[in-house]
């Protein structure tokens, strides 16, 4: 069924918004149960399209899972199949995070490639060159990574890029192979902080996660475990950046402030003014942000984390359009990722993109209008511009939206929004 999202602009956000679990957490965590026979229970899981992409692969390859709100309860016991096949692969990138667990556990995996993606193509290569550096035997057999081993073994490997998902799928082939692996420039994320986290708490021996350079110590098994998913810092940037294109006020709740400092360093250059804090009973982190008359014109340049994330950039984008002054938006991670901005140009934004960079003429305001959305993030910075633009807009295929954003026009709609999901 094909729906469609109908939103008049102008009404500024205020209240408060529960942030969900970290979608880039929650995928690499939910394939880490391949690691393992005994029970996993993981909470704060978000119900998202991709995680419900992964967890039919991983019933598709023997695991029994059970979903009670943001809980899952997994078993995989034993494991049926090591195929991936191309009709649920094609659905998400992030499935060749299968690899690496099943080789550690199977000794063999058959994961469909991918394809083409809309931001670029972002190869496996990386992934495929330290599993080979581990003694995996891989073939590039129809469309399929066809892998075998009879045994990993600890090596150095040195990412020529710090690719998160290439560290993640490193980090969990290492965590069952034998001696010790060292991941040189490895990606320093908070996801895989949490992917860590989640190991060690099964028995695995990881170290440095955080830096850029991982030690794992391989082990013979590793057991269950009982594990909270990180708030998602993307998520979060969104909302707050959404506060600032509409002139509003919110809090969001559940987030740490260090995960997201790149994104509310650019904000409060912008005129935020945020407030830090904790519940009543210091478990809770919150923040508050309250936004200027107009924003100001601030440059942004896309880093590894701990720098400005890729995936915040369309969203601060939107913002930037009707910021005061010029700004300049650099692009470093992926190579086609700007495609929103012919979209926004529908809405009166002046733009102009110069290779990985675009020239941001900030106007005053824009224009409703209909779009269509080409990927994840591209289509939540198209819902932050239709609501401070003036007028109705309408965004198809947001079928992108909801792989990565938990109920995101409900959320919208309860901080004052005038969002509706309608069918096409």
């Amino acid at each position: 069924m094909l729906e469609k999202l109908v939103i008049e602009g102008g009404q500024p956000l205020s209240g408060t918004v529960r942030i969900s679990g970290a979608k880039n957490s929650a995928l690499p965590i939910l394939a880490s149960t391949l690691l393992s026979d005994k029970t996993n229970v993981i909470h704060n899981v978000p119900k998202l399209q991709d995680v419900h992409t992964i967890v039919k692969l991983l019933q598709l390859l023997g695991a029994e899972i059970i979903w009670e709100e943001r809980t899952l309860t997994i078993n995989c016991a034993q494991i049926k199949s090591v195929e991936a096949p191309y009709d649920l692969v094609r659905k998400m990138r992030a499935s060749v995070l299968l690899l690496g667990p099943l080789l550690a556990r199977a000794q063999r995996a058959r994961i469909s490639l991918p394809g083409g993606c809309a931001i670029g193509a972002r190869p496996i290569n990386l992934h495929l060159q330290a599993l080979n550096r581990m003694g995996c035997d891989i073939k590039l057999v129809e469309g399929y990574v066809e892998a075998y081993s009879r045994k990993l073994v600890g090596n150095r490997i040195r990412l020529t890029i710090p690719t998160v998902t290439g560290t993640m799928n490193v980090v969990m082939a290492a965590s069952l192979a034998a001696g010790t692996t060292i991941i040189d420039n490895a990606a320093r994320e908070p996801e895989v902080v949490d992917l860590v986290n989640s190991l060690n708490q099964r028995g695995a021996k990881i170290h440095g996660a955080g830096s850029s350079q991982i030690t794992i110590e391989g082990v013979d098994r590793l057991g269950g475990m009982n594990y909270t998913i990180m708030p998602d810092r993307i998520e979060c940037g969104t909302y707050l950046t959404a506060a600032m294109l509409t002139g509003g006020s919110i809090r969001t709740e559940d987030i740490r402030s260090d995960s997201l400092q790149a994104v509310l360093d650019k904000l409060e250059a912008s005129g935020a003014v945020i407030t830090y804090g904790t519940s009543d009973d210091g478990q809770r982190p919150w923040l508050e942000i309250v936004a200027p008359n107009r924003p100001k014109a601030v440059d942004i340049v896309t880093q590894p984390f701990p720098g400005f994330p890729t995936d915040m950039q369309a969203q601060f984008l939107a913002l930037l359009t009707i910021a005061a002054g010029n700004s300049v938006v650099t692009e470093n991670i992926f190579e086609n990722r700007f495609m929103h901005v012919s979209e926004l140009q529908r809405m009166g934004a002046r733009l102009q993109i110069r290779d990985n960079a675009v020239l941001v003429e900030g106007v005053e305001g824009l224009s409703g209008a209909p779009m269509m959305a080409t990927d994840l993030r591209a289509s939540a910075s198209l819902v932050l511009a239709a609501l401070a633009a003036k007028g109705s807009s309408e965004i198809r295929r947001i079928y992108h939206l909801d792989r990565g954003y938990e109920r995101m026009d409900e959320k919208l709609r309860a901080l004052g929004a005038r969002i509706q999901r309608v069918r096409q």
